[in-house]
């Protein structure tokens, strides 16, 4: 007698293993800038991810459902935060954007209290804004590529509209959904 294999859940991504990351989202003209810096200057062979900024690199995938109702909780009760892009900074290897988020950073915070336990190191480090526009090259075409961007760079503000949330798919990333701030 042969073993039917069970059915997997209805929502099988609820317990898929792989880790999660969570971005802030920007408004769409702002992210369309985001994506055009990064296609100019990310070598492209790597480039397999938005433009984004960061909040955790690696949540437990089997969380899914805890950590899209403790955003929902959270961000119900915040104004879209404001991000303001201050300047460039070497990464050595490649190039960021200079982020100021402090409501941005509080809600971070916030949900990491929370998550204590979920957090790699990585994660519990300080957090610092940023978004990176280059990476994995050259110091020289580092160097040469953040001396050509501060020749124009302009600082602006945007406003952070969402939380995406990720499946990490060992490089690629799978867009698992969004969280909205409440707005303004």
């Amino acid at each position: 007698m042969t073993e039917t294999p069970a059915e997997p859940p209805a929502d099988w991504r609820a317990v898929d293993p792989r880790p999660l990351i969570l971005t802030a989202l920007v408004e769409p003209d702002v992210q369309a800038r985001f994506e055009a810096l990064r296609r100019a200057h990310y070598p492209a062979a790597l480039n397999r991810v938005p433009a984004h900024i960061s909040l955790f690199h690696h949540l437990p995938g089997r969380e899914l459902d805890a950590v899209k109702r403790r955003l929902k909780a959270v961000c119900a009760e915040v104004p879209r935060p404001e991000v303001a892009v201050t300047g460039l900074r070497s990464l050595g290897r490649g190039v960021a954007l200079k982020l100021q988020a402090p409501l941005l950073e509080d809600v971070r915070a916030e949900l990491a209290a929370g998550w204590n336990t979920l957090l790699i190191p990585q994660d519990r480090a300080g957090y610092r804004p940023h978004l990176t526009i280059q990476n994995k090259v050259t110091p020289a075409e580092a160097g040469a590529t953040l001396k050509a961007l501060e020749a124009s760079f302009v600082p602006f503000t945007t406003l952070a509209v969402a939380i995406a949330i990720w499946r990490y798919l060992d490089g690629p990333w799978e867009a698992l959904g969004q969280v909205a701030f409440r707005g303004r």
